[in-house]
């Protein structure tokens, strides 16, 4: 497994140049382009309201054609669907330039069906964490604005919902997106706008292993989601152990991180704990966990460990979990046990993860900056 060096915690991912990513231009980034026959908000409806699409995607006119020449129209293309058992599917996607990401599609049949997508932000992750597939890829770079929104259009055009009202998203999949979060934000501002997906930052939860000024900047975004905190351990040695990000910023400085982090009117932080067998599932961890959540409002999501070969780590047996879960319980906290879905098909947290391997050769399209290359436009 790649060690992290821990100048990734503070320099930027390296990110593919290129065209302007057409998903992610709002209305006022349309009318910019230039001259346009018509309602530079009636194109941006076009482009993102999968409702309104035929078979082929968006249908644009002459004069929007023209205008969007110079931007990349290329969603990324599902090149894999694996359906679970469980109703749940992990999609591998493919981007303009060859990488591949995934994606996990969970529909809830409840009285109000709802879909949930587990996204990715970035091509690998830089974190190490000794627990996860993803980290093994080590960081290839950021997914853009565009590619992101693009993954969210792409996954309702195959597989739905068509209307995002009955969307939720969590950014759990590969990457750390806080370590993209200038895209990550950009992609949410663009989904949450009216015209187009509509969907409420109440309904996007972006979880992070721990970057504090990250967790800073996201309180402070015009368009806010959930946040979500990856905890693992309850103690520094441990934490670094497990998580390498834990060299950089310890329990104290986390917990003082979520003690600022703006909170809504009846909205509370996730504190993800991935349960590892005679690693942190003790009761004296239980009791650490617990005043690590005091003073917050928040639920704790316990997950036992998605086995995966990329690990040595084993989850505990059902009864150390409820076991662990009562304690929790006991002193006063809100706790959950996650009901992992997609594990039969390696869609489970911390199951994503792409051969390198696969991966194209490097090009002079990615560097330390830009966004994504073009391709052909591929609208009607």
């Amino acid at each position: 497994m790649p060690a992290l060096d821990d100048a990734v915690l503070t320099l930027p991912a390296p990110e593919r140049v290129g065209a302007p990513s057409a998903w992610a231009l709002l209305p006022g980034d349309l009318a910019a382009l230039g001259p346009l026959r018509g309602d530079p908000e009636r194109l941006f409806s076009r482009l993102q309201r999968v409702a309104d699409w035929g078979a082929e995607g968006p249908a644009v006119g002459k004069s929007a054609r023209a205008l969007l020449a110079h931007t990349d129209l290329s969603l990324p293309e599902i090149v894999e669907a694996h359906p679970s058992a469980d109703g749940a599917t992990r999609c591998v996607l493919r981007t303009s330039d060859g990488h591949r990401i995934e994606a996990v599609h969970m529909p809830r049949a409840t009285r109000n069906p709802r879909v949930t997508l587990c996204l990715s932000s970035q091509i690998g992750c830089a974190m190490g964490c000794t627990f996860c597939a993803t980290g093994t890829m080590g960081i290839v770079r950021n997914l853009s604005a565009g590619e992101i929104v693009g993954t969210v259009l792409a996954l309702m055009h195959r597989l739905g919902p068509r209307s995002g009202h009955q969307l939720t998203l969590v950014f759990m999949g590969m990457g750390e997106p806080l370590h993209n979060l200038a895209h990550v934000a950009r992609a949410i501002e663009v989904l949450h706008h009216q015209r187009g997906v509509g969907l409420s930052p109440n309904r996007v939860t972006v979880s992070t292993s721990g970057l504090v000024p990250g967790i800073d900047q996201l309180g402070a975004l015009k368009v806010r989601p959930l946040l979500a905190l990856s905890v693992n351990a309850t103690t520094d040695e441990a934490r670094a152990r497990l998580m390498p990000v834990g060299r950089a910023w310890g329990l104290a400085a986390l917990k003082a991180a979520l003690l600022r982090f703006p909170l809504r009117h009846g909205e509370k932080i996730l504190l993800e704990y991935v349960l590892l067998r005679g690693e942190n599932d003790s009761d004296d961890d239980a009791v650490r966990l617990a005043e690590l959540a005091r003073g917050l409002r928040h639920n704790i999501n316990l997950i036992p460990l998605n086995p995966h070969d990329a690990t040595a780590l084993a989850p505990p047996d059902e009864e150390t979990v409820q076991r662990f879960a009562r304690r929790v319980r006991a002193l006063g906290c809100l706790c959950t046990v996650r009901d992992s879905r997609g594990r039969d098909v390696r869609g489970a947290c911390g199951q994503l993860v792409q051969d390198p391997a696969r991966a194209p050769r490097p090009n002079p399209g990615v560097s330390a900056g830009g966004t994504p290359g073009s391709s052909p436009p591929r609208t009607r």
